[in-house]
């Protein structure tokens, strides 16, 4: 990758990092709001319980849990389009 194609991923992904960041607020935001409630609407996958390796020097934890909302998803649309117009 050349410099300015690796300096424009990172942006890339700081904008979809931020849709989502801001969205999943929004969403938590609205789901006391009676009609944004659907905003709130999502799913959680990953491991519930971390997973352990425990090698007697050194022990490792491995965890990962990801909660997708629709407010995130359009937080992340949101950005991919900001960014094709930057």
């Amino acid at each position: 990758m050349s410099g300015a194609n690796d300096n424009r991923f990172w942006v890339l992904l700081v904008f979809i990092l931020c849709g989502i960041v801001i969205g999943s607020l929004l969403g938590q935001l609205a789901s006391n709001v009676n009609w944004l409630s659907w905003l709130a609407f999502g799913r959680s996958f990953g491991l519930s319980n971390p997973l352990t390796l425990d090698l007697g020097v050194i022990q490792l934890t491995f965890g990962l849990m990801i909660n997708i909302n629709m407010a995130s998803m359009i937080g992340v649309l949101i950005a991919l389009i900001v960014y094709r117009y930057i």
